[in-house]
């Protein structure tokens, strides 16, 4: 999947991509782009294609920032939309510091085009309130993509970037700009505030929980980003998170051994298991039900991914048979390892059991 993933950026891109620019900007030299552009590709990681992508497409334009952005504005709306339009705002980020208005305009065209959510934090790390402070009004921008990059590019704990302690350690930064999306149309500006929220619970739960108190959970755009936001604390089992949907704190019930379809497994093969689970108590009983693959690790040891699995209201001496399938192959994201590990099923955070299996790369 990785290598598949790092192809966005091969030579056919890369020949398609310097004859945009070529019609845009006739200067543009192509033959020298492309060569110097796939000189070691093979090498190169994603990422590191991306950022190579920048890096040597500053040689071939305007040594004048506004004049490069000014092609690019023009490249861009031709280009395919997705992660290899990060190129732009990339761009943006190594090499616009200089032009603050410029930079915060182009980044705020290029994110509707697939997303400057790591390239603002280029200028975040360098001028945070100035930075932050034009990210507010992105929050009420009538483009959902811009509001978008309101709420993900300030996330405390953005995937594939580096931390803004300053979130971590005071929370209150963001607030306004979460406040003025509390309650989006859009599901993908909705996403974006309730994983921003979730980090926030990661480092600061009580200031989370509190923070969202006030929200409207009558509107249903609301209730979305505070459900999705809580998962993490959900999963946990921690009371203030179970409080705001009503998840029992109380929880009594017999959860019976897991059966699994077989105790080895191979790389690509799916592990089916089921389990029962028997109310204990005399009233219902509103249960988060998730299961947690132990992975082993390479070197030794094993680190717990918790799933969603299901939500029920659990009737007084009501039994469920619940069954799941979990895929195992390697993603991107993930590269399994031969050795044992362990399937476990948490109700409302709490863990109530656990069998092992072994897989066999």
């Amino acid at each position: 999947m990785a290598e598949a993933l790092k192809e966005l950026f091969n030579e056919n891109f890369y020949k398609k991509f310097a004859r945009q620019f070529s019609l845009v900007y006739s200067p543009f030299d192509s033959k020298g782009f492309l060569k110097d552009v796939t000189a070691n590709l093979d090498e190169l990681s994603l990422n590191q294609r991306l950022r190579n992508s920048s890096i040597v497409l500053k040689a071939y334009l305007p040594s004048d920032f506004k004049k490069s952005i000014g092609i690019m504005y023009n490249v861009i709306e031709n280009s395919p939309r997705g992660y290899s339009s990060l190129i732009f705002p990339d761009y943006v980020g190594l090499y616009g510091h200089h032009d603050f208005a410029t930079s915060m305009e182009a980044l705020k065209f290029f994110t509707q085009f697939g997303s400057s959510e790591f390239a603002i934090r280029e200028f975040l790390k360098r001028d945070f309130e100035k930075t932050i402070h034009v990210m507010e009004k992105w929050a009420v921008d009538k483009n959902h993509h811009v509001r978008r990059l309101a709420s993900e590019g300030s996330r405390p704990r953005l995937p594939w970037s580096f931390k803004l302690e300053k979130v971590i350690s005071d929370p209150k930064i963001t607030s306004s700009i979460l406040e003025s999306l509390n309650a989006d149309t859009e599901l993908y500006v909705r996403k974006s505030v309730a994983n921003h929220l979730n980090d926030i619970s990661k480092d600061n739960p009580e200031y989370m929980l509190n923070f969202i108190s006030k929200w409207d959970l009558s509107n249903a755009d609301t209730q979305w980003i505070v459900k999705h936001a809580n998962r993490t604390l959900i999963k946990k089992g921690h009371i203030g998170a179970l409080n705001v949907f009503d998840f029992e704190k109380n929880v009594k019930v017999k959860v019976s051994d897991i059966v699994l379809n077989k105790k080895k497994i191979k790389l690509g093969e799916q592990l089916v298991f089921e389990f029962d689970v028997r109310s204990e108590k005399a009233s219902d009983q509103k249960l988060v039900i998730d299961y947690a693959i132990h992975y082993a690790k390479k070197g030794g040891g094993t680190s717990a991914k918790v799933f969603k699995l299901k939500e029920m209201v659990l009737k007084p001496k009501e039994l469920v048979k619940i069954q799941k399938k979990q895929l195992f192959k390697d993603f991107t994201t993930r590269k399994h390892y031969k050795g044992m590990h362990s399937v476990e099923i948490l109700i409302n955070g709490k863990s109530y059991s656990k069998i092992n299996f072994e897989l066999l790369v």
